[in-house]
C-alpha cells in the first residue's frame, strides 16, 4: 500500500481564498468610486453598474451600502500611517515627516473619504468615529515614538500631541478645499506647528523636552 500520498487540500480553502480576493477587488473598486464622490451621491445601482458586477454580489459580501462603505473606509485608512511607522531604519524626525506626508497624500487623493472620516461619516456614525479615533491614536503614537522614544507618554504630553493632530484635520480640510499650497509646503507648515506644540509640552512638563529639531535655536 502506498503511504506517500499527498495530503488533500483543506475543504473550502481555495473557495475562501477566492472569496477573500473577490472581496478585496470590490473594496478596491469602491475606493475608486468613493474617492471623490460622496456617500449619498452613489446608489447601490450606480455602484454595481460602475463596478460591472451584480448588485447582489455587493450585498452578499457587505450586507448593505453602509457596510460596503465602512469596509472601504477601514481599508482606505489602514495604510494611512503604517508606512511611516514601519520605516524603522529611518531617523525619528524622518519618520515624523513621512507620517505627515502620508496623511496629506491620503487627504489629497481621497478627498470624499477623508471628509467623511474627519466629519464623522454618515450622520453621527459611531463606527466611522472609531476609525477616525484610531487614525488619531496611530499618529500620536508615531510622533511620540519619534519625539520621545516611546508611546506610553503622560496625559499632558498625549493631549498636546492630540490637540495638534486635531488641528491638522481642520487644516487639511481647508487645504484640499482651497488647493492654494503644494503638499511639500503644507507638510513643512505642519512640521513647524508640531514643533510649537512640543515646546509648549516641554514648558508645562519638563519631563518631555522638545527634540532638538523643534527648538527655536536651530
Amino acid at each position: 500500500m502506498n503511504s506517500s500520498r499527498q495530503p488533500a487540500a483543506r475543504p473550502g480553502a481555495r473557495g475562501t481564498e477566492r472569496s477573500s480576493a473577490r472581496r478585496a477587488d470590490l473594496i478596491a473598486i469602491g475606493r475608486r468610486l468613493f474617492a471623490d464622490t460622496s456617500y449619498d451621491a452613489l446608489s447601490m445601482d450606480d455602484i454595481a453598474r460602475q463596478a460591472h458586477v451584480a448588485k447582489g454580489l455587493i450585498y452578499y459580501y457587505f450586507h448593505s451600502k453602509r457596510g460596503y462603505y465602512l469596509a472601504i473606509t477601514e481599508d482606505s485608512v489602514a495604510g494611512l500611517v503604517t508606512l511611516a511607522a514601519s520605516e524603522g531604519e529611518l531617523p525619528p524626525v524622518d519618520r515624523v515627516h513621512r507620517t505627515i506626508d502620508s496623511y496629506l497624500r491620503y487627504a489629497e487623493h481621497n478627498q470624499a473619504a477623508y471628509r467623511a472620516i474627519v466629519s464623522g461619516g454618515i450622520g453621527f456614525d459611531a463606527e466611522v468615529h472609531a476609525i477616525r479615533d484610531g487614525v488619531r491614536e496611530a499618529i500620536v503614537a508615531t510622533v511620540a515614538e519619534g519625539a520621545y522614544g516611546r508611546t506610553d507618554i503622560a496625559p499632558l504630553a498625549r493631549m498636546g500631541l492630540l490637540a495638534w493632530v486635531c488641528s491638522v484635520e481642520g487644516a487639511a480640510l481647508a487645504w484640499i478645499d482651497r488647493g492654494e499650497l503644494p503638499r511639500a509646503t503644507m507638510r513643512a507648515l505642519l512640521v513647524k506647528t508640531l514643533g510649537g506644540a512640543m515646546r509648549a509640552i516641554e514648558e508645562l512638563d519638563p519631563a518631555y523636552p522638545a527634540p532638538a529639531p523643534a527648538r527655536r535655536d536651530r
